[in-house]
């Protein structure tokens, strides 16, 4: 798929972990997992907003696009 997930970078620069960020997003554990391995279809965008606010960061820097 060309559109790269970089959440785990975030996370890992951010110091969070994947429990402190579904508390703060509200999602729970397997749907953050399965959006950091790159294996989710779509995302919505007040859950890319939730994750931007936690991370305090922008959808480019979770998001990226491979041709």
């Amino acid at each position: 798929m060309p559109i790269i997930i970089n959440l785990d970078v975030m996370m890992a620069k951010r110091k969070m972990s994947l429990n402190e960020l579904s508390e703060k997003v509200g999602l729970t554990l397997s749907n953050l997992s399965i959006l950091k391995t790159g294996k989710a279809k779509a995302i919505r965008f007040t859950t890319l907003e939730a994750i931007c606010k936690a991370l305090d960061c922008q959808p480019a820097d979770i998001l990226e696009y491979q041709s």
